[in-house]
């Protein structure tokens, strides 16, 4: 039997060679070892006493509480308009807008996809019961709050507005929010406000509760709406059982909850899961969400959606 001689410098190799082995293996298991960063989704909403931001914060505890690589937040916006624009530039992952916001043809803006049609906004144009204003014609000339800079009730109160021949100096705008806007009628610093949000509306809720007020009928401005500006705006109802004041007809129009385009496939495929799946959930912080479905989920146009949620719904076949 032949006995191997180790020479110094074969030694010496195998020296080298096990240190490198060690290196090597403490470096899988440090990598092991390290916790890897939470993914952050951050949901743009809007007024705390509006629609998006009640289902913005339950959606976050669902995200929060089942997907444990996530960090789910709510930030409180000015909201539609607003909401486009910080999930456009990456300043936040999801976001809720009307449709009327949205450019006709996403070609100009590819960075943000949908995840769901998620129910209808209603505009509502608030004032005084005892007041003047009982149509949108007797607006001219009064203060009007027509939403917040950034919002989408500023975009379609304004449409309505010039529709109804209104625009320019038809009436003595502001541009407040729903909470400056409930404290200035109050208040009477402005003669009837807008807003438009999915039943019901927390904020003209409690309006309602401490003060006489009427929600006034735009039922007749549905057509023009749709002839000027497309066809997404509908008319629906609001009942008594809403606000406990008289039913009317209002102008409606779709919401969308929309994703940057770049988040990963699996991840948004996880969200819309949830989205659909934990709808009783969502419905007991806000009604709204209760009228989402598969079927009416996937209408999206103009925007397209995102691979992760198409391939859900695919694999459910709403």
């Amino acid at each position: 039997m032949h006995r191997v001689s180790r020479t110094p410098s074969s030694r010496a190799g195998l020296a080298a060679l096990s240190t490198v082995l060690l290196i090597a293996n403490l470096a899988v298991a440090s990598c092991r070892d390290t916790p890897t960063e939470p993914t952050s989704i951050r949901i743009a909403t809007g007024s705390p006493t509006a629609v998006y931001y009640a289902f913005g914060q339950s959606l976050a505890a669902i995200l929060n509480r089942e997907l444990p690589d996530v960090r789910a937040s709510v930030v409180i916006t000015a909201a539609s308009a607003e909401n486009v624009q910080l999930v456009g530039s990456g300043g936040a992952e999801l976001g809720f807008t009307q449709a009327d916001v949205l450019p006709t043809s996403t070609a100009g803006s590819p960075t943000v996809d949908a995840v769901a049609r998620v129910y209808d906004d209603q505009l509502h144009l608030v004032t005084t019961s005892g007041g003047p204003v009982r149509t949108v014609a007797d607006l001219r000339g009064r203060r009007v709050s027509v939403g917040a800079p950034g919002s989408g009730t500023e975009i379609t109160a304004t449409r309505l507005l010039e529709v109804a021949r209104l625009g320019g100096d038809g009436v003595r705008r502001e541009r407040l929010g729903l909470d400056d806007s409930v404290m200035a009628l109050r208040s009477g610093r402005i003669d009837a406000f807008f807003f438009s949000g999915g039943l019901p509306v927390r904020g003209i809720e409690e309006l309602a509760e401490a003060s006489a007020i009427r929600i006034v009928d735009l039922s007749e401005w549905t057509e023009p709406l749709r002839s000027r500006y497309g066809q997404v705006y509908v008319s629906r109802d609001i009942p008594r059982s809403v606000y406990g004041v008289d039913a009317v007809t209002t102008v409606a129009d779709p919401n969308y909850l929309i994703v940057r385009a770049d988040l990963p496939e699996p991840l948004v495929r996880e969200v819309t899961r949830l989205l659909m799946e934990r709808r009783a959930e969502l419905a007991a912080a806000h009604p709204a969400a209760g009228r989402m479905s598969p079927r009416s989920a996937i209408v999206t146009a103009p925007l397209s959606l995102h691979p992760g949620a198409a391939a859900w719904y695919r694999a459910t076949k709403p």
